[in-house]
């Protein structure tokens, strides 16, 4: 006789914990969009005429976060649509998929950069340092006001902080392009260009390749990287009645949720104190693991089930 008992993670009760931001206007987001629109096109003009290559790595920087910002838009309106037959767990991984989106184009644009730099150093190029600071502080007025717009936002949400993360680093690239105007215009110092360039496209893919294997991990059903496995099933086979835990499955639902699901071996004598079994089970794995979704099968360990089940073992599968 198998006891099968799930967590109550129903349709209703899914959307219900759907990944959101109370309290903070999606205009936020398309306020930041259209400033780094706008922004883009100013540096490119700007990058054109005055010859500076730092500029342009930074228009094309801002054009990626004005599309991250886009992207992280729909993303969350699309999080929010109710669970259906269809998509059980609802939608709340359309963010990560956002994410996913954003670092990698992110890591190309960083890898643009690291060519057209060293392309430089080999070929210099006259800049215009007064252009070049102009649109530079321009930028970092339009960083600085998309970052507070995001600032609230970026707190406990992976696609939202790629995007703020991208401004911040974008401000810090307004503030290096500025210093190198000064060195061009006082100091005649035009490698300073490519050189700011490398800077702004190394830190670009460090960025990238920070938070790309966080939201892989997650889109790849990967447990949480704070949970210990072996730890998880000692704490569970730790109750008295509890003979063995096996086909144990962990992974997570999005950034703030985890899930878990797994088949309970108990003594046959126990099997009118199943339902306080349980309790005590999912009580463990949510105080201490923070796993909040739980969905645990029972057997007694006098079932053979034609031998098709190995009580002797634990795996993850």
């Amino acid at each position: 006789m198998n006891t099968h008992d799930d967590s109550g993670m129903d349709a209703d009760s899914h959307a219900g914990h759907a990944h959101d931001v109370s309290g903070v206007s999606d205009s936020r987001l398309l306020w930041a969009v259209g400033l780094n629109q706008l922004l883009t096109l100013g540096q490119i003009v700007a990058g054109v005429f005055s010859g500076s290559l730092a500029l342009m790595a930074d228009a094309l920087h801002n054009f990626n976060d004005a599309m991250a910002l886009l992207i992280a838009y729909i993303a969350r309106r699309v999080s929010r649509r109710q669970a259906t037959k269809a998509f059980t767990f609802g939608y709340r991984r359309a963010e990560l998929i956002g994410a996913m989106i954003n670092l990698t184009a992110l890591a190309m644009v960083g890898l643009y950069l690291i060519y057209e730099a060293v392309m430089r150093f080999i070929e210099p190029k006259e800049i215009t340092g007064w252009l070049m600071m102009a649109a530079a502080g321009l930028a970092l007025v339009v960083d600085i006001a998309t970052a507070v717009l995001l600032w609230v936002m970026s707190r406990g949400n992976l696609n939202v902080r790629a995007a703020f993360v991208h401004n911040m680093t974008d401000a810090a690239a307004s503030v290096a392009v500025l210093l190198g105007g000064l060195a061009i215009i006082y100091l005649d110092v035009y490698w300073i260009d490519p050189l700011l360039t490398l800077v702004i496209a190394g830190y670009v893919l460090y960025q990238a390749l920070t938070m790309l294997p966080k939201a892989a991990r997650i889109l790849m059903g990967a447990a949480p990287p704070g949970i210990d496995f072996d730890e998880v099933v000692q704490a569970m086979q730790g109750h008295e009645l509890v003979e063995e835990i096996h086909h144990v499955h962990i992974w997570q639902l999005d950034e703030s949720h985890c899930a878990m699901e797994a088949h309970v071996v108990i003594d046959p004598s126990a099997v009118n104190q199943m339902r306080a079994v349980k309790h005590s089970l999912k009580r463990v794995l949510e105080e201490q693991f923070e796993i909040g979704h739980s969905t645990l099968e029972f057997e007694l360990s006098d079932e053979q089930l034609g031998g098709t089940e190995h009580h002797g073992q634990v795996t993850p599968h």
